[in-house]
């Protein structure tokens, strides 16, 4: 025991006296072990603590404050007790051994065995005792601490001080001037105002200490390690301010001074203030300051030319509507939302009747924000602007003042969230139904096309409101956007027009299936205008929403390609295209509606492969037929992948047995009208380019598009034709979908043996192939590798690497090299018709990132030991891979791979030179250390493709440049004249894309190192 106390009088005298800071943690480490106690240091200190010197009475706190900011859980409460004491009259002493003191105490607060009464005792003797705004930064922040930690560990004990402890505060935060310190004293004020502290009477008090800093006008210093914003603050502060009702008098008069400013971000602030005021305020706050407050929102909303300062107006004049709707009307009171809002329409009513004069907006918009604040000032509103719109509308001739006032009206038919009515209340419109309809229909039948596509947004906005459009309303509703679709050429008019209809449609389906779709299938059918009839056919798709649509309108569409086969009509490519894309859109339903899966199970997708099995047959015994083109088999391919990867388990599993037993044994019981041969072999090569054999594609879409949980019958059969069909065909379509869907099927299939050996079956069948440099199937094999490797990947396989490697292989391969390089892109990128997590792929998070992390020194030692004339390869890859990358991984990862990327800018292919700036750009923006050191480089590449043959190429080179000029200045400087006479031919380009792009380069080289520049 005379052994430990020595150790720590030792201890206690290189501290005091050898000025060693570093015994305070063998201290703290030998009271946490048990060695000694902390009593045992006061002891140990006494002569350090009782000295005349007042500078080693400061080092004998400051250690016993260091060992209690370690070892304050381990105390008892009647050692706690004792150390309170202490340091209560500690600060009395010096003032050099205050800030030891307060380090002390605000340890001593965190302790779990805080006697009662002692958080009173504390506060009593810093409210008392010391002055806080006389004390550094640091001890400043103590105190702020203190008071946070007793808020949150002794309450009650705090609100037994009453208004004391609101004026202690006051006392102590006056005067605070440091962003971090001014955090932690708004969190202690509004702990006051927010958990209900004792105000008593220093309101005013409390609200001058915290308001002399609104509005907050802080910008934080560069690369500041503390991260304070000037956000930050104004949140804290705010929250302050709003947070009592108490504040109303002082708060509002100071708000409509600060709005007064001249200071954009003061007016935001403000009125972001206000706004926030009407969150925990009543009407009787701010009755009184009514007038002011809506004159000077009004004045902002007039003046400003600040979108922000608008929305923060609009914003505030809301919030206050939305308070005065809250008070309780009763027969004696006044009622001032009414009032409040006769002053509104007072000064903004009169402006909607000049429509040519730029008030009407502003007007407009203040009106729109208080008529949205709540239902009751809505019908308010309403009320006296609605019947004035319709009024100056019919008496106007001007279609652009037809189309201004319109406009404005849809901003009062449209509803807020706030304004809706109440279940069981009428919509504020009902009493204007059957004028606002007509205004609709009037405008619709106008030729301005701007006047038509506000009418449909009217139009819209009515019939999403229940009782706004009556049935006949409806019907002559379909017929103006039927003879719109029909008969308007104009883009914008037929987007707005397709728009509204989706809408309704899904609202109404009854009036569309029996007024629209007919009078769209005859257009559709006829030999009519073939702008006309894709302006039906996207028609037909937008208002597809609802199964009883949806019955009528698919089969309108399967009749063009039915017609386009058969010829009965002449349909263009394109045509027959369009229709396959609307019937996709209109199997995207069938994700949020199963009885639209249903019904493409049943209907669509029998019709759509019986369809292609007649064209393919017919193509390969007698003639072409425009469902044997690629384009439209492609177009099929999402038409059915969609409607499959909705189906539900029962209807999926069906689906799959039907597919497979079509492909694999010719079974076409399930087709309609299946007149077929009975020997159908789909699976086979064909030798012929179009056949059977290309109808692979649609097997892949019902197959590959189905959940994981769905057993495909035949599996292993399946997979050796489709293996076989895509190594021995030599119709690239055909063998490429071959591949495609055996790849989507192993991706899903369960891990285990069995998906092993078809891996290592496969993959000893491709390197037979590959390495037989005279096989004439080698492209074939390289296809199959190229999809089965992404399928491996995507899923994280562990025969992926084994695949991988063997296109790395590639890229030195004289045939394949090329094909290789671009099949990184394919492996790197999503693919748009299997293997996504659309079609329930098994895709793995990251599987890029780690690919890249796995692969990435591969590249770069194949690129380094290659034949020069293989190097383009190998940065072509490079440029795939780092292009598919997320910029994240990009910033991080590119510094290594810098020298390849400045090689790969030398490249002659101009895809690998687009791929590689584009990587680049985000990266100069925040250019790392390595790339500094190769600016020479870097210049001289980019400056060479300013004037490259690809307008692309030109475009990426300039923005490049333009990032540079970001660099420091004096790393750049010497490059400005070089990039300034580089820049003059981009300016006479004969693109204007690549001349913008120039003058926005040129102009900041051209700043560089003047005396107006940067």
């Amino acid at each position: 025991m005379a052994a430990d106390n020595s150790v720590l009088l030792g201890l206690v005298e290189e501290f005091v006296s050898g000025q060693v800071d570093s015994k305070a943690t063998d201290t703290a480490k030998g009271i946490k072990t048990g060695q000694f106690t902390i009593l045992q240091l006061v002891e140990a200190l006494g002569l350090s603590l009782t000295s005349s010197q007042h500078q080693t009475r400061g080092r004998g706190v400051q250690l016993l404050s260091l060992v209690l900011q370690e070892c304050y859980s381990c105390l008892s409460e009647r050692e706690v007790e004792v150390l309170l004491a202490f340091y209560e009259n500690r600060l009395k002493d010096h003032y050099v051994i205050t800030p030891h003191v307060l380090r002390g105490l605000k340890a001593l607060t965190k302790c779990s065995v805080l006697p009662p009464g002692s958080a009173v005792s504390i506060l009593r003797s810093i409210f008392q005792d010391v002055h806080v705004q006389s004390l550094m930064l640091a001890e400043r922040s103590c105190v702020y601490n203190i008071l946070i930690s007793l808020m949150e560990s002794r309450e009650e004990e705090l609100k037994g001080l009453g208004a004391d402890f609101t004026f202690g505060f006051v006392q102590s935060v006056d005067g605070e001037r440091d962003p971090r310190n001014l955090l932690l004293a708004f969190q202690v004020a509004r702990n006051i105002i927010h958990r209900g502290y004792d105000l008593g009477k220093f309101v005013e008090e409390l609200f001058e200490v915290t308001s002399c800093y609104f509005p907050i006008d802080f910008s934080p210093p560069p690369n500041d390690p503390h991260g304070i914003t000037q956000e930050d603050l104004i949140l804290s502060l705010r929250a302050v301010l709003t947070g009592t009702s108490r504040f109303a008098e002082f708060l509002l008069p100071l708000i409509i001074e600060k709005l007064d400013s001249d200071v954009q971000s003061a007016k935001v602030d403000s009125l972001q203030t206000l706004a926030a005021c009407g969150l925990t305020y009543t009407h009787k706050e701010l009755a009184e300051f009514l007038p002011g407050l809506w004159s000077s929102i009004r004045r902002e909303v007039f003046q400003t030319a600040s979108e922000r300062v608008e929305s923060a107006g609009l914003s505030a004049l809301s919030a206050l509507t939305s308070c005065l709707s809250r008070s309780v009307l009763s027969s004696d009171s006044e009622d001032y939302l009414q009032v409040f809002l006769n002053l509104v329409l007072k000064d903004c009513q009169h402006h909607l009747c000049e429509p040519d004069l730029k008030l009407v907006w502003p007007s407009a918009k203040l009106l729109q924000a208080a008529a949205g604040a709540s239902y009751r000032a809505s019908l308010i509103v309403s009320a006296a602007v609605i019947p004035a719109l319709l009024e100056q509308y019919n008496n106007r001739t001007q279609c652009a003042q037809r189309r201004t006032l319109l406009e404005v009206l849809q901003g009062f038919v449209q509803p807020t969230p706030l304004s809706r009515p109440a279940d069981g209340e009428e919509s504020v419109l009902v009493a204007f139904q059957q004028s606002l309809c007509s205004v609709v229909f009037s405008a619709l039948a106008e030729s301005s096309a701007g006047l038509q596509v506000t009418a449909t947004r009217v139009l819209t906005a009515l019939g999403q409101q229940p009782g706004l459009l009556a049935q006949t309303d409806v019907e002559k509703a379909v017929d103006h956007l039927t003879r719109l679709i029909l008969e308007e050429g104009d883009t914008q008019v037929s987007l707005a027009v397709v728009e509204c209809s989706g809408s309704l449609a899904h609202l109404h389906p009854k009036a569309f299936i029996s007024r629209m779709i007919p009078r769209l299938k005859e257009e559709i059918l006829s030999e009519s205008n073939a702008a006309v009839r894709q302006r039906c056919v996207t028609a037909v798709a937008s208002v597809s929403s609802q199964l009883s649509v949806v019955q009528e309108s698919a089969p309108v569409l399967l009749q063009v390609l039915a017609s386009a086969h058969t010829g009965s009509c002449s349909f263009s490519m394109e045509e027959v295209t369009a229709a396959c894309i609307s019937l996709q859109r209109i199997a995207a339903h069938a994700h949020d509606a199963e009885e639209i899966g249903q019904f493409f199970h049943d209907n669509i997708i029998p019709r759509l492969l019986g369809l292609a099995l007649q064209a393919a047959l017919q193509s390969r015994d007698s003639g072409h037929s425009p469902l044997t083109d690629e384009a439209v088999l492609s177009a099929l391919v999402p038409v059915i992948s969609t409607a499959c990867a909705a189906l539900q388990s029962g209807s999926a599993s069906r689906m799959a047995a039907q597919a497979v037993s079509l492909f694999l044994d010719g079974d076409v019981s399930f087709l309609p009208e299946n007149a077929f041969p009975s020997q159908i072999q789909l699976l086979q090569s064909q030798a012929e380019s179009r056949g059977p054999s290309q109808l692979v594609c649609l097997l892949m879409a019902c197959v590959c598009s189905l959940p994981r949980s769905v057993d495909i019958p035949e599996i292993d059969t399946l997979l050796v034709q489709l293996e076989d069909l895509s190594c021995t065909c030599s119709h690239l379509f055909s063998y490429t979908f071959a591949a495609k869907c055996f790849a989507g099927l192993v991706n899903k299939r369960p891990a285990g043996e069995a998906l092993d050996a078809v891996l290592e079956r496969v993959l000893k069948r491709i390197s037979v192939e590959l390495d037989n440099v005279s096989s004439s199937q080698r492209t074939q094999a390289f296809t199959l590798l190229l999809w089965v490797a992404k399928a491996a990947l995507l899923r994280y396989h562990p025969l992926s690497t084994a695949l991988t490697d063997k296109l790395f292989a590639l890229l030195s391969d004289p045939e394949l090299g090329s094909q290789a390089a671009d099949g990184f892109c394919v492996l790197m990128s999503d693919s748009p018709d299997v293997l996504n997590r659309s079609c329930h792929a098994d895709v793995r998070i990251m599987y890029r990132q780690r690919f890249f992390a796995e692969n990435s020194t591969k590249l770069v030692k194949g690129f380094n030991s290659a034949e020069q004339e293989k190097k383009s390869c190998y940065l072509k890859a490079l440029s795939h891979i780092v292009n598919n990358l997320p910029r994240e991984v990009q910033l991080t990862e590119l510094p290594a791979l810098l020298p390849l990327l400045l090689e790969a800018l030398s490249c002659p292919d101009q895809a690998v030179q687009l791929s590689t700036l584009s990587c680049l750009q985000p990266v100069l923006l925040e250019p790392p250390a390595a790339l500094r050191n190769q600016l020479e480089a870097l210049f001289s590449r980019l400056l060479a493709l300013a004037t490259s043959p690809a307008m692309k190429v030109r475009i990426a080179s300039l923005r490049c440049v333009h990032a540079l000029s970001r660099l420091p200045e004096h790393m750049v400087l010497p490059f400005r004249a070089r990039v300034l006479k580089a820049l003059a031919a981009p300016l006479d380009d004969t693109k204007r894309l690549v001349r913008k792009e120039a003058v926005a380069a040129r102009g900041e080289w051209f700043l560089l190192g003047s005396p107006g520049g940067r």
